[in-house]
């Protein structure tokens, strides 16, 4: 019979008490909780973040039962005053609509009335964090013991409303007054723990919690959200031998796939990498490889903003990424810099570092990312790219696995044509680049294709069972030069003694008229 998988679980009680699989993280819990200064975690989106607070607010209230048999137990034994019951103040932003005026402030005031009916109201203020601040003072007069304070998705507020600009301003200003407390009422306080994709530094979001300790790159809390090799072999050994059997394969390849599909992030340059656990437990529900941490959310905005600033998304695949740790972590809130966004969103993680020039390198972390974000660009750099007019990937993905090069260059030049230019001073060469990249790079989703963006190699060489396709693009030059070139610097040398037939095709792109104007083929 099949295990219980937590896929969007996130209470910690409910996992326990229902017998739900559980990686036990809670040693980095009692590493946390004593040394009880406050932390700032910033990670993506369905990585775990509110099952750790979960977890860590379990902890906080004293539940010992539900913490038996894992690591922090057998830690906490040697403490004898451990498993108080302090008051919890748990802030949780998820599940509501921010887009409408007023919509945080209710938020927080259901939040607010919820304990005033546990502790009681203080004065009869109207403002919101003075009826914190009151709360504050109630429960340690109550309990004789300072409170805890967690605070989940703390900027889900902000991010909603990124294209808001006023709303969002409105929004930062709530939540600098409200939390502006924290600092205030030190004396009330004993733990605090906040989440969230970004770090609004910048600004001034929290500009009063300037003694927040950033653990989101810190080596020693790397992986505690995700889930690492030795974990997944572990904890998931029977769900991966049912995969492996479901979909034909031995468990050495499906460990191999799983690795290809889901692993790859990194938070720290010397850590291992983690898996996307969301994406890992749906591939154990479903027992099915799929693109599952993209069917939660859609990364519009953030594409948008990449062609708005006309960002070379070569760079995605090509290593040529780079940040320094101030970047990394902080998040200025008017998309100059769209690098930050595009890290601390899980769409790049760090894939080198340089520790002489203290430089990171970023890239893609897996091919689920990889994929899922560039079929996610598609629709803004070539709108008519949809199956319904056969210009979509796996059209042309048919077209080459059969050798059809009329219905090829049918589609390339069609694709062209369709290219919607928002501005009349919008770079030709930019979206050039930009939809060959996108549809060779996507094509090597179902081909083996590379796709080279320098001089002295094949523009793109694509190989499938019976065919071997070399082609070179040329902007303002002729299809003829381009076939000359692959003759001239014998690309198609590697393939002499290969029997699959080989075309060097030449495709000549005009600036002018923003179209395909040439295509001539050579058969080896």
């Amino acid at each position: 019979m099949a295990r219980k998988l937590p896929v969007g679980i996130q209470d910690f009680e409910k996992l326990r008490t229902e017998g739900f699989v559980y990686v036990d993280k809670t040693e980095y819990v009692y590493h946390l909780v004593h040394n009880n200064v406050p932390y700032f975690l910033s990670r993506p989106r369905r990585f775990g973040k509110s099952l750790l607070l979960s977890t860590i607010k379990a902890y906080w209230k004293g539940r010992k039962e539900l913490f038996e048999g894992l690591k922090i137990a057998e830690l906490e034994a040697v403490h004898a005053d451990a498993w108080k019951s302090y008051p919890v103040f748990y802030f949780d932003f998820n599940g509501v609509n921010y887009q409408e005026q007023g919509a945080l402030e209710a938020a927080l005031d259901i939040q607010l009335t919820r304990w005033e009916k546990e502790y009681g109201k203080g004065t009869d203020s109207i403002l919101l964090s003075a009826r914190f601040q009151d709360l504050l003072i109630n429960a340690k007069a109550q309990t004789g013991l300072r409170s805890i304070v967690l605070i989940d998705e703390y900027d889900k507020p902000l991010l909603d409303v990124a294209d808001r600009p006023d709303l969002q301003n409105h929004n930062k200003e709530v939540f600098k007054g409200f939390f502006s407390t924290l600092k205030s009422f030190d004396e009330y306080l004993h733990f605090i723990f906040i989440t969230g994709v970004s770090k609004f530094h910048k600004v001034s979001i929290f500009s009063d919690l300037n003694q927040l300790n950033d653990i989101s790159l810190d080596e020693d809390y790397a992986a505690m959200c995700g889930i690492t090799q030795h974990e997944l072999k572990h904890y998931f050994s029977s769900e991966i031998q049912l995969l492996a059997e479901r979909q034909g394969l031995s468990v050495n390849t499906c460990m191999e796939m799983l690795q290809k599909q889901y692993d790859g992030y990194h938070f720290h340059p010397n850590n291992c990498g983690v898996y996307n656990p969301y994406s890992l437990l749906k591939t154990f529900f479903s027992k099915d490889f799929g693109s599952y941490w993209f069917e939660t959310g859609s990364p519009t905005f953030l594409v948008r903003k990449l062609r708005e600033k006309r960002f070379d998304v070569r760079s995605l695949t090509d290593k040529t990424i780079y940040a320094n740790e101030a970047v990394l972590k902080d998040y200025t809130g008017d998309y100059l810099d769209p690098i930050p966004l595009l890290y601390q969103t899980g769409y790049i993680t760090i894939t080198d570092f340089d520790h002489r020039r203290r430089r990171y390198t970023l890239g893609f972390p897996n091919e689920e990312v990889k994929y899922g974000f560039l079929e996610s660009m598609i629709p803004s750099y070539v709108p008519a790219a949809t199956a319904g007019n056969k210009l979509d990937i796996f059209t042309l993905d048919e077209y080459i696995e059969n050798g059809q090069l009329d219905q090829v260059r049918n589609v390339l030049t069609a694709l062209f044509a369709n290219i919607t230019y928002s501005q009349e001073s919008d770079p030709f060469e930019h979206y050039f680049q930009s939809v060959i990249y996108l549809v060779f790079t996507l094509l090597g989703k179902f081909s083996l294709c590379e796709l080279h963006t320098y001089s002295g190699r094949i523009d793109c060489k694509v190989e499938t069972g019976n065919y071997i396709y070399l082609f070179e693009f040329k902007r303002d030059d002729s299809a003829e030069a381009a076939l000359d070139q692959i003759d001239s610097k014998d690309y198609a040398l590697p393939f002499i003694a290969d029997s699959r037939k080989l075309y060097k095709i030449g495709v000549s792109f005009d600036s002018a008229s923003r179209k395909l104007v040439d295509w001539k083929v050579r058969e080896q």
